[in-house]
């Protein structure tokens, strides 16, 4: 018995002795590319508390001139596609599509709506 308690607390002294080790220098990661480089060190991001006058928007006026129309009328319609078509525009600017993406002219098998 006494053998089998040597013999565990020598294990368990290996055991302490390995936790205890001092850390290995940090060697640079093989990176992918992909994610964020492990091998760059961690920046905190820190807030702008500056206050920057926000872009003004150009639907806003559209708004609230439409809240002043009457709903369905021709210059309300009028007013609501000039505020369809800057929605439209915004995203297009922010929208990027890969030109792999898009085929010209589409192939037979695909299969999708007819317009």
């Amino acid at each position: 018995m006494i053998r089998y308690g040597f013999i565990l607390l020598t294990f368990c002294t290996a055991l302490i002795g390995c936790a205890a080790a001092p850390a290995q220098e940090r060697r640079s990661i093989a990176w992918d590319g992909l994610g964020k480089d492990p091998n760059r060190p961690h920046v905190a991001k820190r807030r702008v508390t500056d206050h920057a006058p926000a872009a003004s928007d150009p639907n806003q006026e559209r708004e609230r001139v439409l809240g002043t129309l009457r709903p369905y009328s021709e210059a309300w319609w009028a007013v609501q596609d000039e505020i369809q078509a800057e929605n439209d525009r915004q995203l297009g600017s922010k929208l990027v599509i890969c030109p792999r993406c898009v085929e010209s002219p589409p192939r037979e098998d695909v299969t999708g709506s007819i317009r």
